[in-house]
């Protein structure tokens, strides 16, 4: 079974809307410097190795975005640099101050601004609001990906939500299917 207005999971659409994927990706692991201000923190060593590994994630499963939304904060636009990094043509990217400490229903309203034309959304931000986003989105689960989330949503989380409709501004709670939920880390 599938949520509402979220298709199947082999990607039929029931409601005759656009099959549409939203990739939410907490920043990697960040440093914590004497005297730096949050938004500017760097990223830790581990996050400067896990950045990278989420990119290669993303490729390997076929995850690669339409259109990149990213926090202002430093330690979230790094990630995305290494996560794109061995992309030949990385998607374009937009950084949005609202990301920065937003809740769930403000990247929710973020998102709802996606042109049509965008298939693959990839969300690069922050917790707890991208873990909020996610469990309100997701009106069910493949596999254990739900138990997951709510377990915890470390940093270099990936959460893949799919779901139908004509327009990003028609997604609402309740309405995705939470395909997988993972964890990558570099060596």
């Amino acid at each position: 079974m599938t949520a509402p207005g979220a298709g199947s999971p082999d990607g039929g659409a029931p409601d005759g809307g656009a099959p549409r994927r939203l990739i939410v990706l907490r920043h990697a692991k960040s440093a914590w410097p004497h005297g730096v201000p949050d938004h500017e923190r760097p990223l830790a060593p581990r996050g400067l190795r896990d950045a990278p590994a989420a990119g290669r994630a993303l490729d390997e499963a076929g995850c690669r975005p339409d259109l990149a939304l990213c926090s202002t904060a430093v330690r979230a636009g790094r990630t995305w640099e290494l996560v794109h990094a061995r992309w030949e043509s990385p998607p374009p990217v937009r950084f949005d101050p609202r990301l920065y400490g937003a809740d769930a229903a403000a990247l929710l309203d973020v998102v709802r601004e996606t042109p049509d034309e965008v298939g693959t959304l990839l969300l690069v931000g922050h917790n707890p609001g991208l873990e909020e986003l996610v469990l309100d989105l997701a009106g069910e689960a493949l596999g254990d990906a739900l138990d997951q989330v709510r377990l915890k949503f470390p940093t270099s989380a990936l959460a893949v939500l799919t779901w139908h409709g004509p327009h990003w501004r028609a997604l609402t709670p309740g309405t995705a299917l939470l395909t997988s939920m993972t964890v990558p880390r570099g060596a």
